[in-house]
């Protein structure tokens, strides 16, 4: 589809929540297809979560995005998904990848909400290709599992907080979710719940460095528990680590179950967003160092010093590779 103003900054460049939202329709779509596809109770796939995304390339007002989605893995209950973003100049025909990501769906019964149904597998082209795909799953699965355990973390207010600190720009979200936002099994689609978190993630961008910021990149995100209509969800965001031209930006979502429902608040989604600073020509600005205060503030700007040093790494040795090629 054409992107329209509202699906941009005040810069011109489009929400990378924006962009979020529509790679997990496509990936929705063609995993409820898939999982459809043979005789059995009728389900809807449910996005369970979303492996490290990059944004290549900003993506304009007027452009047209195209979105493609394959399903390249299933396991006996899951499906994994991957997607392509292309933005195309629709006035000179030029077109750019802008977006590739892998997403992992489990269908649930439209009768029972509860009960996960098994997958229709699919057919590989080279048994390297399953064998590939089963490392994923069992590499995505154990890190889903270690991300639950160590979701404790709350976001406080801070009285006066000096520029510059985590507690400066550290935002809040409140959010109804109401029946616009869900899918036909009455929980929210998880491309609306990236679409706060993006938004959240932006305005912690903004406070700190006070420049037009970009998504550059979006780790891991974890749905760890479903969302259902009615819910009152609190989506938080604060600094846990700048680079010279980078922030790293945590963001999760908590949901309190507001109509006929007995529990307690909890922990839905987490993830790390990395956000970029832009001058008013587009080029990359350096971003104000991160002031940390506490013991606990430290200890995540290590683990996010940690996550970026290994994200560099591994670019280089992709571009290495890509030389020898």
């Amino acid at each position: 589809r054409i992107m329209r103003p509202d699906d941009a900054n005040i810069a011109g460049n489009v929400h990378g929540g924006t962009i979020l939202k529509m790679i997990e329709e496509a990936g929705a779509i063609i995993s409820t297809r898939h999982c459809n596809s043979q005789a059995g109770e009728p389900c809807v796939a449910a996005l369970a979560r979303v492996e490290r995304t990059d944004f290549l390339s900003p993506m304009c007002i007027g452009e047209v995005a195209n979105v493609s989605a394959e399903i390249t893995y299933t396991s006996r209950h899951s499906v994994e998904v991957q997607v392509n973003v292309m933005s195309e100049n629709i006035l000179t025909g030029a077109k750019k990848v802008t977006n590739k990501a892998t997403l992992w769906y489990v269908p649930l019964s439209l009768k029972n909400v509860n009960k996960v149904l098994e997958v229709p597998p699919i057919q590989y082209a080279r048994k390297e290709q399953e064998d590939e795909g089963k490392k994923r799953y069992e590499e995505q699965k154990l890190d889903r599992l270690e991300t639950k355990q160590r979701n404790g973390d709350v976001i406080l207010p801070v009285i006066n907080p000096e520029p510059h600190t985590v507690g400066y720009s550290q935002s809040s979200l409140i959010h109804l979710v109401g029946p616009s936002d869900c899918t036909l099994l009455g929980f929210v689609h998880g491309g609306v719940t990236m679409k706060l978190m993006d938004e959240v993630a932006g305005i912690v961008a903004a406070r700190h460095c006070k420049t037009n910021i970009v998504t550059a990149s979006v780790d891991a995100i974890n749905f760890h528990e479903k969302i259902k209509k009615g819910c009152v969800i609190t989506v938080s965001g604060r600094m846990t680590f700048t680079s010279n031209k980078s922030m790293e930006i945590e963001v999760f979502v908590d949901a309190d179950p507001f109509v006929d429902e007995p529990r307690e608040r909890y922990r839905a989604v987490s993830a790390f967003f990395t956000y970029v600073s832009l001058s008013k020509e587009g080029k990359p600005l350096p971003v104000p160092q991160l002031l940390t205060e506490t013991e606990d503030e430290k200890r995540r700007f290590e683990e996010g010093k940690g996550r970026y040093l290994q994200t560099k790494a591994k670019r280089q040795a992709q571009m290495q590779q890509a030389a020898q090629q």
